[in-house]
């Protein structure tokens, strides 16, 4: 986690976006309760999905998708997590921001992915020119899925011979591939690499708490 800091929020921050002076960032914890309660963002209605969205206006509630892009001033985007992948995208050039929910429905479909591609078709950008942050996310060591669901993770690991059963699922190296496979540097991607199912009580986690409804929220926005 060498490119990642806790402040004293108790929100993560990935370094390589810290020191971009016109932007606001942060992956939300189970104790950064103020984060987590923050107004005033464009939203999706959330559905595990691979749709991405334009946000045009703040405080909006779009959807239903499962990613938002924008390149207005003052707009912040957030999208709330309890295991799946937050994964935020910023074209250091365009100033375009975007920000990701990627489950393993919307992984397997390809979310990070199109995300780069609405960047590129909505605003021109070059996916050289991104930076991408993936935070907290349950990890390979806590989640196994069954063979419908491993099945589907063939072409983002075409190496493993064995999601034709039950295995066990790296979701953010998933969307890593992805953002590769779409043209971002590999040096310019920066993971967490912090399981929210087995980080004790740091976390919310729907795996460890399945009729809970906390989730952590994850923002990014052009100032």
């Amino acid at each position: 986690m060498d490119a990642f800091l806790k402040n004293e929020q108790h929100v993560y921050q990935a370094l390589s976006l810290l020191e971009i002076d016109w932007l606001e960032h942060g992956f939300g914890s189970s104790a950064s309760a103020a984060w987590n309660r923050r107004t005033g963002l464009a939203t999706a209605a959330q559905v595990h999905s691979d749709v991405c969205l334009y946000a045009a206006e703040a405080a909006a509630r779009l959807g239903p998708g499962d990613a938002l892009i924008t390149d207005v001033p003052g707009i912040g985007l957030g999208v709330r997590t309890a295991d799946c992948v937050p994964i935020l995208l910023v074209d250091t050039r365009r100033r375009a921001v975007a920000a990701i929910h990627a489950g393993w429905r919307g992984t397997a479909e390809g979310i990070s992915r199109k995300t780069v591609q609405a960047l590129r078709g909505r605003f021109g950008s070059n996916p050289a020119d991104l930076l991408a942050a993936i935070g907290p996310a349950i990890g390979p060591c806590c989640y196994r899925v069954g063979e419908e669901v491993a099945i589907l993770f063939r072409e983002w690991f075409p190496e493993r011979a064995d999601l034709d059963r039950p295995a066990r699922i790296d979701l953010a190296d998933a969307n890593r591939r992805q953002l590769l496979s779409a043209g971002v540097p590999e040096g310019r991607i920066s993971a967490a690499g912090l399981c929210t199912f087995c980080s004790g009580t740091e976390f919310h986690s729907w795996r460890r708490e399945p009729h809970g409804t906390s989730r952590m929220l994850n923002i990014v926005s052009r100032i």
